[in-house]
């Protein structure tokens, strides 16, 4: 039995101190009646809802209809709702990259969550590193929070093909490149990606976010998958409301939902969607607001052990609106149930497996696989380490090239992003396609903010020739609708000393998926040598890099295993590893070292 919610409630709650509570309470009621709000109104739950709205983010184009529904809902059911905006984040609108404000973006909403007299709020979001953000503020706020995503954008048509972004992006832009298509037609399809408002179709970071939210528990069942423009998005968006309502009446906090057990089945569901290697980082993140530690080496023993059962782009062939058709992330947990911590608590009030024993009854499809047919034998994401990797990295194996997952090469470095775009297309570079192309300098500190350049570009003239993959390598991340044989995520990053800054051109590079291993065959001696080589002088820091937000970001942030936050957003309490111990059997607890997959 829930507690009811203590403390002042409505607009008495969080009053800015004059000194004089009473005071206080007449001036804000004031002021809030000019809007022409009763007293009737203004006695009852209030339920704030964030608006991240913006001309910039076409991923939130249906926010005003989504906060409509949400008052709708929270009036239902007998609250007052009042919206509020935060900072909006879009992944191509966010110089250098929206991962590198993230951060800035929690911060912005767990301090107006704190300061705003609400007594839950709807969180609303979308687009790649918005839900993570809302969701690592809400978790450090301590207030009832609900979370509503916008929904996917539906698919487009180009020439008779279903496309949609971004997977369909980077593969026509891959033959554009290759010179299969030429400049009027990657102009045609330009247009033609994204067929409305909404997220990216495919299992990229924002449709990894949305599913992995709903795992949590953290939104209503069901909500993760229908798309923007759809009458099925603006109910869940009403029943959002409502429900946060009754989560303010029954005291229903996030630190009852995003338990241990709950980061477990959002792991689950990471792995057997086929989801980004961007979800791991922000789930690290969150997790570690509720002071939990990410353990990758039992993430690996968890992904041998669960298949990738979604047969969605870009593991698969199918978009999020046939997700949505399929019956959505139910379905997929009634799939896992067993692999599952059914006891958690959700949103709701009841637990996950109350949810899933009401769900619905499972229909023939082929988007979301039974266990013995699955896309993948192994979860989508495994966890390398080796000489070049000692804290970790990581490799989306399930849309790789399986042929690329054991190999050897020799190593083509880049010195960071800037030095990538200069030479990768040159006439001049000296690039086989059994080459290993290693990009340094684009890790969270490096960069900064540790942007998607991860997904190095073939070479211009190994495209030429038909190379569609090449093994690569980098301190940085990639788009969760990007494909290929990409290790990402090399921790330590080469700009804090990192062993990546030691690799040399030519060196060979391993790379053993089977053994969990990326290693450079180069001796400990040598390495030893090379770090303690003078360097070159570094260049002047860019303007800005010594004051600001950059400086508190460089100063604070932490590698991708910790979930690239800042150290001093992490709860205080620490409570333990994530997966926790007893979240693997036995036959795939050996880990990394295991080879019999």
């Amino acid at each position: 039995m829930m507690s009811e919610a203590s403390g002042p409630r409505g607009l008495q709650g969080n009053l800015t101190n004059y000194g004089d509570a009473g005071f206080a309470l007449f001036l804000r009621k004031a002021f809030i009646k000019g809007a022409g709000y009763t007293d009737d109104a203004l006695d009852r739950t209030v339920v704030g809802i964030v608006d991240t709205g913006s001309g910039f983010n076409p991923c939130h184009g249906n926010m005003p209809q989504l906060i409509e529904a949400v008052k709708r809902g929270v009036m239902l059911a007998g609250g007052l709702p009042v919206e509020f905006p935060t900072i909006s984040l879009h992944e191509a609108f966010s110089q250098p990259t929206s991962m590198y404000l993230r951060n800035l973006m929690s911060m912005d909403t767990e301090e107006m969550i704190k300061a705003l007299p609400v007594d839950a709020v709807v969180l609303i979001g979308g687009c790649d590193k918005t839900v993570p953000a809302q969701l690592m503020g809400a978790a450090s706020a301590e207030k009832p929070a609900i979370q509503l995503v916008t929904g996917s954008m539906l698919t487009g048509s180009h020439r008779g093909v279903r496309v949609g972004a971004c997977t369909d992006c980077r593969a026509f832009w891959g033959r554009y490149r290759a010179e299969e298509i030429d400049s009027e037609e990657i102009a045609d399809v330009n247009g033609r990606l994204v067929g409305s408002v909404g997220t990216c179709s495919v299992a990229g970071t924002a449709s990894t976010m949305a599913c992995v939210a709903e795992a949590l528990g953290v939104s209503l069942p069901g909500s993760a998958t229908p798309p923007a423009v759809t009458a099925d998005r603006t109910r869940y968006a009403e029943l959002t409301g409502q429900r946060a309502v009754r989560m303010a009446d029954e005291g229903l906090g996030l630190d009852r939902i995003l338990t241990q057990g709950a980061f477990e089945n959002a792991f689950r569901v990471l792995l057997a969607m086929g989801g980004s290697t961007n979800g791991l980082v922000h789930l690290a993140a969150v997790a570690g607001r509720m002071g939990y530690s990410l353990d990758l080496d039992r993430f690996d023993a968890m992904s041998r052990e669960t298949p990738v059962l979604v047969n969605l782009k870009p593991a698969g062939s199918h978009y999020m609106e046939d997700l949505h058709r399929a019956g959505g992330v139910p379905r997929l947990l009634r799939e896992l149930r067993d692999l599952l911590n059914t006891d958690e608590l959700t949103v709701t009030g009841r637990t996950l497996g109350e949810e899933l024993d009401d769900s619905e009854e499972p229909f023939p499809q082929d988007v979301i696989r039974p266990r013995d047919r699955p896309i993948y034998p192994a979860g989508g994401i495994a966890v390398l380490r080796g000489n070049l990797a000692p804290n970790g990295a990581i490799i989306k194996q399930a849309a790789a090239d399986q042929d690329l997952l054991e190999h050897r090469g020799r190593a083509v470095v880049f010195e960071g992003a800037e030095d990538l775009a200069r030479r990768i297309d040159s006439e001049d570079l000296d690039v086989r396609a059994d080459d290993v192309l290693v990009l340094r300098g684009i890790g969270p500190v490096g960069a900064p903010g540790m942007p998607e350049a991860g997904y190095i570009p073939i070479p211009r003239t190994l495209a030429r020739q038909g190379v569609k993959d090449m093994v690569r390598v980098s301190d940085g991340r990639m788009s969760g609708t990007a494909a290929g044989t990409i290790v990402l995520h090399v921790s330590p990053e080469s700009a804090i000393g990192g062993p990546l800054a030691l690799v040399r051109e030519g060196d060979i590079v391993r790379l053993s998926v089977r053994d969990r291993a990326i290693e450079l065959e180069v001796s400990d001696e040598e390495l030893r040598r090379r770090a303690e080589e003078p360097r070159p002088e570094a260049s002047p820091p860019p303007p800005g890099a010594g004051r600001g937000y950059r400086k508190l970001f460089t100063e604070q942030v932490n590698q991708a295993e910790a979930g690239c936050d800042f150290g001093f957003l992490r709860a205080e309490t620490d409570r333990g590893p994530v997966p926790g111990p007893a979240s693997v059997s036995a036959s795939t607890a050996a880990g990394p070292g295991r080879t019999d997959d």
